[in-house]
């Protein structure tokens, strides 16, 4: 039984970290706007919180996933 909860501790952790990248480039949206008349070219970065919020707490159960993992781990060694 123990070695099921190591197999889906991995695909969790595995699922969330490829999960949050995608997550994580969607929160970040940039726009370069060229230069116009008087005005000089420039880039502005929009951060969207919703998607950033998501990548954060996918990251934080990827986390705790590898604590219980390697908790499971060292029990095992026993």
């Amino acid at each position: 039984m123990r070695r099921l909860w190591i197999v889906v501790d991995v695909a969790l952790i595995v699922l969330c970290l490829g999960a949050a990248v995608p997550s994580w480039r969607n929160g970040i949206h940039t726009t370069a706007f060229e230069a116009s008349g008087d005005l000089p070219a420039f880039e502005a970065t929009r951060y969207v919180g919703p998607w950033l919020g998501a990548a954060a707490l996918l990251v934080a159960v990827a986390g705790v996933a590898l604590v219980d993992l390697v908790a499971r781990w060292a029990g095992r060694t026993r």
